[in-house]
């Protein structure tokens, strides 16, 4: 049992949701992605995205695509986010990691390479927004064998069979985009989303977490009343983008976070 399935059957022992943020490795800073990750549990994280900069995030809306522009201007990319893993875990042997991205760096890398190096670092799972499931095998494989979880990305535009195939399948937790788009929606609607959910959980083998359109503790609660969990992300991203300082970077994490957890564990 990897640190996921560790770290989601302890919070629903304990009838509480998980809190997943993302940030962008590389930003907004080199150096501050580390001391962010620190903040980000001390502030009530549960697991944590980390994204691979990427020059084409398709499925991301403006902030998380800039900030990937930025990290990449700064030299980071793949090798960046795995030392970030592997600094992190100096202090850090409990808290999940999954790396989010694109099939297209994890290809040039080498896919057995890509797995090997990312257990070495501490990786929990890899979530690969352009991998179509169908496709996914080869690589779910080699993941599988360096016992990382290749997390699975489902949308309301999925179809109906496809959606099955994917909870029964799913590894870690199942993350589901809360409406059709890209990262960073202007509003949250729920209306429809509460059904979908309590269906697809009733499917899936694993945990349930929504993301997209998550900006603050409000949008956070609200969703918590009917998935596993809430992943954050753009919002999070745009309150560190101006940060001058690793330290500022970490406290403005920091700050951002802790409202969501208290309204996640507040009845």
């Amino acid at each position: 049992m990897n640190r996921i399935a560790t770290r989601l059957q302890r919070l629903r022992a304990d009838q509480r949701k998980a809190l997943i943020p993302f940030i962008t490795s590389g930003d907004p800073a080199l150096e501050a992605t580390v001391p962010v990750l620190h903040a980000l549990v001390a502030a009530g994280a549960d697991l944590i995205e980390l994204g691979i900069p990427f020059s084409d995030p398709m499925a991301d809306g403006p902030v998380i695509q800039r900030s990937s522009q930025r990290a990449l201007e700064r030299g980071a990319g793949l090798g960046h986010a795995l030392a970030s893993v592997r600094g992190f875990r100096t202090q850090d042997d409990q808290t999940p990691i999954v790396l989010m991205g694109y099939l297209n760096p994890v290809e040039i890398h080498g896919l057995e390479r890509f797995a090997q190096e990312a257990a070495e670092a501490g990786v929990d799972g890899v979530l690969l927004v352009d991998l179509p499931p169908e496709e996914a095998e080869d690589t779910r494989s080699a993941l599988n064998r360096q016992g990382i979880d290749l997390i699975s990305l489902a949308a309301p535009t999925t179809r109906d069979d496809r959606l099955q195939r994917m909870a029964e399948s799913a590894q870690g937790y199942l993350y589901y985009v809360s409406f059709a788009g890209v990262t960073g929606g202007d509003k949250l609607s729920v209306e429809g989303l509460r059904e979908r959910v309590a269906a697809l959980r009733a499917a899936s083998a694993v945990p349930v977490a929504v993301g997209f359109g998550v900006k603050d503790a409000a949008s956070a609660k609200a969703l918590s009343q009917f998935a596993d969990g809430v992943v954050v992300g753009s919002a999070l991203v745009e309150a560190l983008a101006d940060a001058a300082s690793p330290k500022a970077a970490a406290a403005a994490a920091g700050a951002f976070l802790a409202p969501l957890r208290a309204a996640l564990d507040h009845d």
